[in-house]
């Protein structure tokens, strides 16, 4: 077997070095999309590290601000490393005025091992790109995945929806969105219960952590939704609202056109640039136009807008929702 290592050192404390590869709220910001995690020993953990690659294990050792050690694997056995089947030890060393991190892993084939340590050595830059700007930025791995389905859009549109929430202010929560009958908070409001309905016609209770910032609660309630559509799988048919069955396939869609259209319709409101690739956002169109277009018969949606030939691929989709970019009208 083969072991890989990785050592950085942090311009940060080693508390803060622990939190950062601990604290599922720290670790989207430059390793995952979703992250759960029971910080104890005998814990488990699931996190989504780019959409459709989701790292599984159990949490073996912590000793907080020093160290901890994960059984660590792969959903479905991705690169055929089951979970649990390889050890992940993250050590902390203060030194200077920062922290030395040390990350091996040991129980890989060579094959496994290239394939981390690519993987690694791809976060461990996106984690020193935080410390160091504050910002590790849009995570090009997470853009535009391989074999994009149900949940690996809402995955992917997940993590288009996350940077621009942490981008939000507290003037923002009064701001008029493109959707007329909300500003900025009534949104917010709006994509928890979204997020509570559709996790719920595949099985989940949602619960909405009612703290923490607005990407927190988001992404918790995403994870929660998106992981049990993954147990359920997207077969067969589903009871949605007022008992009215559809398409299971149509419901598990649903998350990405709202994730994706809220996300634009965030970032209107706060004046943001919003990062997302032309295959995700086609994907969207082509599985999500027909159900805008029967929600716009129940009331879901206003009428189509018109927008330029030359309109993005985006603005496009969502002037078919029926928004109107407020940048065009100031304009």
């Amino acid at each position: 077997m083969t072991t890989f290592t990785k050592t950085a050192v942090l311009p940060v404390s080693a508390d803060e070095a622990f939190a950062l590869v601990t604290e599922p709220e720290r670790l989207r910001r430059w390793q995952a999309v979703t992250a759960r995690i029971d910080l104890r020993a005998g814990g488990d953990f699931r996190w989504t590290v780019t959409p459709g690659n989701i790292a599984v294990g159990t949490v073996r050792e912590v000793e907080p601000g020093k160290r901890i050690v994960l059984g660590w694997g792969w959903e479905g056995g991705m690169s055929g490393l089951d979970p649990d089947a390889s050890t992940v030890t993250i050590t902390l060393t203060p030194v200077g005025a920062g922290t030395e991190v040390t990350l091996v892993h040991e129980g890989l084939s060579e094959e496994q091992a290239v394939g981390h340590a690519e993987g690694w050595n791809h976060f461990f830059e996106r984690l020193d790109r935080l410390v160091t700007t504050g910002d590790a930025g849009p995570d090009e791995w997470a853009a535009a995945p391989a074999n994009l389905d149900e949940l690996t859009a809402a995955e992917a549109t997940l993590a288009v929806l996350q940077p621009v929430l942490r981008g939000l202010t507290t003037e923002d929560r009064a701001r008029q969105t493109p959707c007329a009958e909300f500003d900025g908070h009534a949104l917010a409001e709006h994509l928890f219960d979204s997020i509570i309905g559709v996790g719920a016609m595949g099985g989940a209770e949602v619960v909405n952590p009612e703290e923490g910032s607005l990407e927190n609660r988001v992404s918790t309630m995403a994870g929660t939704a998106i992981d049990a559509w993954r147990a359920r799988g997207v077969e067969g048919m589903v009871s949605g609202p007022g008992g009215h069955e559809l398409p299971a396939t149509v419901a598990a869609a649903i998350l990405s056109i709202e994730f994706l259209l809220h996300a634009w319709d965030f970032a209107q409101t706060s004046g943001q640039q919003l990062v997302v690739s032309d295959e995700v956002v086609a994907w969207v169109s082509e599985h999500g136009s027909d159900i805008i277009a029967d929600g716009r018969d129940r009331g879901a949606f206003t009428d189509e807008v018109e927008v330029p030939a030359d309109a993005s691929p985006l603005d496009k989709l969502a002037a078919f929702a029926g928004r109107r970019s407020l940048t065009a009208a100031v304009a």
